[in-house]
């Protein structure tokens, strides 16, 4: 796939990588972009009005997937096992690279994680102070080049992961590729010079292999009978690995609400200030006796007629109503298209007028069951992902390890608000109106409190009943029994 006299990215790869770039620019209405498109919309003395839609996309899905963090279980609370898992996913912070990742994928169609024995700054520090340890990394889609089994566009056999590299030497900068091929079991570096071939708004787009640098070396044994690379696409079809984004199919409706906009804020713009028309005679003459109409100054200009003119400001309504009705129908569009209800952006009874959190939850069906369809593609890289790690720990380090690698299962939250009130209602029905949580708890959840400071609660609360209440001695009981 890299050879001299080859192309950077490789033709085969161009398009997606292509996609992946602006849909980046859209999704984070990149500087440039909005740039471009102000200066064709405000060529004719329009104002250019966006919304950002493509973003909305995005985050609904992240905040959905790993709004909340999942629950990894690896084995009983507390063995080794699930200790293991737990530290694993803590030291690589783990939640917020899911998150991240969630948002990348829905723009780009295609996420990875890369996995590595490494230091954490890569050797700056002393293995004293970093010590060597396994690493779970988000790896940009754009650098990564899967390898098909012939015959099969499903089955990817290896990754090439080619990073270009801007080298400065002095005033002379040039251009390295960086490669990594990840096979079961191994890993080949090499690296090659490159020089650019274009670029585009500044940036430089495609490059053209001239030499190598470090030929591909012996292959670096990892340990791990798996690729240390692990694909998540967005959603994918049964004949290609390639991932599918949530933004291309929306691109039209996108600019079309944003040229409505634009229209609308157009139209208001210009009958702000309305030019006035009086009936004849109430302007000042000139010196040749015709009345002084300076319409583009004054604003007024007198209108001769048979009947007599009301005074009245000149106004075009611009068929507003009509443009906000394409708005409204536009917009509805792209929330069915995009399976995202109303209620999911705060819109129709979203918890604002008593509708419970079951009923919100209803309403939020086509949303929940995009977010389920994405869940299985993340469920299946993240359990790869960590039992890798587990494998890639047992083979590398030094340390006598105490777990064994295990498959974890991973419970991912729905994302949505829990009704507090509704769920202890269903548990009073549930225990026969048994108590479900102790005092303390109570206490603890509500104020944030640590244990300490909930027993110090609780005792105040006991000192105050005894003070306002006072105690009965239950001697006086039993003595008169004995009587």
């Amino acid at each position: 796939m890299f050879e001299v006299g080859s192309q950077y990215p490789p033709k085969e790869h161009e398009d997606r990588i292509k996609r992946y770039r602006h849909n980046r620019d859209v999704v984070t209405t990149n500087a440039e972009l909005i740039k471009r498109i102000k200066a064709m919309v405000e060529s004719d003395g329009r104002n250019y009005i966006y919304a950002n839609y493509a973003d909305l996309v995005c985050k609904k899905a992240a905040d959905l997937l790993f709004g909340e963090s999942p629950i990894y279980g690896a084995g009983e609370e507390g063995s080794p096992e699930q200790t293991a898992v737990d530290r694993i996913v803590r030291d690589n912070g783990l939640n917020v690279t899911n998150y991240e990742m969630a948002y990348g994928n829905a723009y780009r169609g295609d996420s990875y994680y890369k996995i590595k024995w490494a230091q954490g700054y890569r050797g700056v520090l002393p293995e004293t102070l970093d010590p060597y340890r396994v690493m779970i990394e988000a790896q940009n889609a754009a650098y990564v080049f899967p390898e098909e089994l012939p015959g099969d566009r499903k089955r990817v056999i290896q990754y090439h992961i080619a990073v270009p590299v801007c080298v400065a030497t002095g005033d002379v900068s040039k251009w390295e590729l960086h490669v990594e091929t990840h096979a079961p079991g191994s890993i080949i570096t090499s690296k090659y010079e490159m020089a650019v071939s274009s670029s585009h708004n500044g940036e430089v787009t495609s490059w053209k292999i001239t030499g190598v640098i470090d030929a591909p070396e012996e292959a670096e044994q990892t340990g791990v009978p798996i690729p240390l690379v692990v694909h998540v696409p967005n959603f994918a079809l049964d004949d290609s690995w390639e991932g599918i984004d949530d933004i291309t199919e929306h691109e039209a409706i996108f600019r079309e609400i944003n040229n409505r906009l634009t229209q609308i804020a157009a139209i208001l713009d210009k009958h702000a200030d309305p030019i006035l028309t009086v009936p004849a005679g109430i302007l000042e003459e000139g010196l040749d006796g015709n009345p002084q109409m300076r319409a583009a100054f004054a604003k007024v200009f007198e209108v001769v007629g048979k009947d007599e003119v009301t005074p009245a400001y000149v106004t075009w309504d611009g068929q507003l109503d009509a443009a906000f009705k394409e708005l409204d129908t536009l917009i509805d569009t792209l929330l069915t298209i995009a399976e995202m209800p109303p209620v999911a952006l705060g819109k129709e009874n979203a918890g604002t007028s008593g509708a419970t959190g079951l009923a919100v939850k209803y309403r939020m069906g086509p949303l929940l069951s995009k977010i389920a369809r994405k869940r299985q593609y993340f469920d299946r890289a993240l359990t790869d992902a960590l039992f890798i790690a587990q494998l890639l720990e047992h083979a590398q380090s030094r340390d006598e390890l105490d777990y064994s690698p295990t498959k974890p299962h991973i419970i991912f939250a729905d994302g949505l608000p829990t009704d507090e009130r509704e769920q202890a209602e269903i548990a009073q029905i549930r225990t026969g109106g048994k108590p479900t949580l102790a005092v303390s708890d109570a206490i603890k959840r509500l104020d944030g409190l640590t244990d300490a400071q909930t027993q110090q609660a609780i005792q105040r609360i006991e000192e105050d009943e005894t003070r306002t209440l006072g105690t009965v001695d239950a001697s006086i009981f039993n003595a008169e029994d004995a009587a």
